[in-house]
C-alpha cells in the first residue's frame, strides 16, 4: 500500500496580495482530494531580507515555494536564495511577462498589484463579497430576491464556500440551508427558478464530512446529525423542496468547489 505524504506546506510569496499564487494552489490542490495542502502567505514583499526569510522558513518546513512577483530583482533574488537553500520554487508570472514582452515588444509596467485597481469592476467584486457575508445562511430572507444566484441544499454541501468563490465573480449570492424542521423562506418559491441551484450530495461522503466537523468540534462522531438515517432523511426533504421549486441541482460529491462553481456560472449565463 503506498503511503502519501499529507503534511504538505506551501509558501505563496508576492509583493502584491498573494490573491493569485493562492487560487492557482488551491486549485491544483483539488486534484489530490483529501490531502489540503498548508497554504502560508507572505504578501507585499518589498526587499531580499524578506525573501530571505521566508525561504528560510520554507528550507526549515519541507515546503514548496509559489511566486507572484513582478519585480525583476526579487525574482531574481528568489532564484538565488532557492537555488542556494535547496528550496523548490516555482515562478508563476515571470515566464509569462518574459512571453508577452519578447511579443508585444513592449517592457511590462513592473508595478505590483496592477489587478487590485480600485475600478468599477473591483468596487462591483466587494459589493458582491459584502453581499454573500449578509445574506449567507438565510440570516436575512430579503436577499433571496436580490441574489443574481440562490444555492439551497442541506448543512455541508459548500454552500457557503460556494456563495463566496462566487461574489469573487462578481456574482451576488443568498444560501439558505435546507432543514426538515424548519419551514424554507416563502421567497424561494416566488423567484425564477433559473437563480435557484440545488446542492445534493451522497450519503456516505456527508456522512464522512459531517464526522469530522463534530471531531474538529470536539463532539462525539456518533450525534445524529451525522447518521445515515438522519442525513438521509434531509437529503429527501432538500430533494422534495427542489422538486416544488423545479430548480437544477447538481452533486457536489467529491467536487472542488472551484468546479462547481465553473458549472453554476456555465448554467446561469445560459439562462
Amino acid at each position: 500500500m503506498s503511503v502519501y505524504e499529507r503534511d504538505v506546506i506551501v509558501y505563496v510569496v508576492s509583493d502584491s496580495a498573494g490573491d493569485t499564487g493562492d487560487l492557482v494552489v488551491r486549485a491544483a490542490a483539488a486534484q489530490f482530494h483529501p490531502i489540503v495542502p498548508q497554504i502560508r502567505r507572505a504578501p507585499f514583499i518589498a526587499d531580499e531580507t524578506a525573501l530571505a526569510k521566508v525561504v528560510e522558513l520554507a528550507r526549515g518546513n519541507g515546503a514548496i515555494v509559489l511566486y507572484t512577483l513582478v519585480l525583476p530583482h526579487l525574482r531574481e533574488a528568489m532564484v538565488r536564495l532557492a537555488d542556494g537553500s535547496g528550496v523548490e520554487a516555482i515562478d508563476l508570472l515571470g515566464p509569462l511577462i518574459h512571453s508577452l514582452e519578447r511579443k508585444t515588444g513592449m517592457p511590462s509596467r513592473q508595478e505590483p498589484g496592477l489587478n487590485h485597481v480600485l475600478d468599477e469592476d473591483y468596487f462591483r467584486k466587494v459589493e458582491a463579497v459584502e453581499f454573500a457575508v449578509k445574506y449567507d445562511d438565510a440570516r436575512d430572507t430579503t436577499g433571496i430576491k436580490k441574489a443574481d444566484i440562490v444555492l439551497v441544499g442541506v448543512s455541508r454541501t459548500s454552500k457557503t464556500p460556494l456563495s463566496m468563490y462566487l461574489a469573487h465573480k462578481k456574482y451576488k449570492v443568498a444560501n439558505v440551508p435546507l432543514v426538515p424542521e424548519l419551514k424554507p423562506p416563502d421567497e424561494l418559491f416566488t423567484i425564477p427558478k433559473e437563480r435557484v441551484i440545488g446542492l445534493t450530495i451522497g450519503v456516505h461522503y456527508l456522512n464522512v464530512i459531517r464526522k469530522e466537523r463534530l471531531k474538529a468540534l470536539g463532539l462525539p462522531d456518533s450525534a445524529s446529525y451525522a447518521t445515515s438515517e438522519r442525513i438521509e432523511r434531509e437529503l429527501a426533504y432538500a430533494k422534495g423542496i427542489t422538486d416544488r421549486i423545479g430548480c437544477f441541482t447538481m452533486d457536489v460529491s467529491h467536487r472542488a468547489v472551484e468546479e462547481t462553481a465553473s458549472i453554476i456560472m456555465e448554467r446561469i449565463r445560459s439562462s
